[in-house]
């Protein structure tokens, strides 16, 4: 079963590990890590044609990796209308929120039974990095670690399907606060993060479930409607592939 769980992750749980992969993998990566990270604002219309223009593919390959994000539920596909990146409703938001912490629970659960030591000194890994990028004021990378860790997480559980729910869960919860948190716009606490990874170091359940429930808490309480931290211009948050491309091609 971790086998197969490993691979779900290698195939789209971690950007930085599909970019190496086929036309549509390495598309869906990029967009799924720009939502992440907060850099493509909720209802940004997701152009076929500028895509394919930043990406150096066809229609095709676009619409594989937009077909592969709305079945996550963070890309809407509109008849005749095209592509947006997903704008949560309020009553959206509290469907998702609610949803995720009972996934949540059963994932802290799970993570204690049958987290390895391999695991938990990863995880461990993975926050220090998280720390790091807030530390030195690169949020984006730093919101996408936190979501990272919630997917890790649930690698730990050992269990696909929770898996599954969960990468859909986080990358919706990134949209919902890309568009409704407020105050001092701090996402996933690396403090948070530390003493569950602790918890579950210990085995001790009870106390780790606590503990998500608390970090579920902290994150719905600073939700409102302001929204001032994505873009909805394409060529913006995808300029340094542009770059790229260009360097290449000299």
């Amino acid at each position: 079963m971790n086998d197969r769980l490993q691979q779900i992750i290698g195939q789209s749980g971690n950007p930085r590990e599909v970019r190496s992969g086929t036309q549509d993998d390495v598309v869906y990566a990029h967009i799924f890590d720009a939502i992440l990270e907060q850099r493509l604002a909720p209802g940004t219309k997701l152009s076929e044609e500028a895509l394919g223009e930043i990406f150096g593919v066809s229609r095709t390959i676009i619409r594989r990796a937009l077909s592969r994000l709305a079945h996550e539920q963070v890309v809407l596909l509109r008849p005749n209308r095209g592509a947006v990146v997903a704008e949560p409703s309020l009553e959206e938001a509290r469907q998702i929120s609610f949803a995720r912490r009972i996934v949540e629970r059963a994932i802290t659960e799970l993570a204690v039974e049958h987290a390895t030591g391999e695991q938990i000194a990863n995880m461990k890994r993975l926050v220090k990095e998280e720390q790091a990028c807030f530390d030195k004021g690169d949020r984006g990378s730093g919101i996408r670690l936190s979501g990272e860790f919630h997917l890790q997480l649930a690698l730990m559980a050992n269990n696909a399907p929770l898996l599954n729910f969960q990468r859909s869960l986080v990358s919706q919860t990134s949209l919902i606060i890309a568009r409704y948190e407020t105050g001092n716009r701090s996402h996933c606490s690396y403090d948070e993060h530390n003493q569950l990874i602790k918890a579950i170091e210990q085995r001790d359940k009870t106390r780790a479930v606590e503990l998500m429930m608390h970090h579920l808490d902290h994150i719905d309480h600073k939700l409102n409607l302001q929204d001032d931290g994505a873009s909805g211009d394409l060529h913006a948050v995808f300029s340094h592939l542009i770059r790229d491309r260009s360097k290449g091609a000299k």
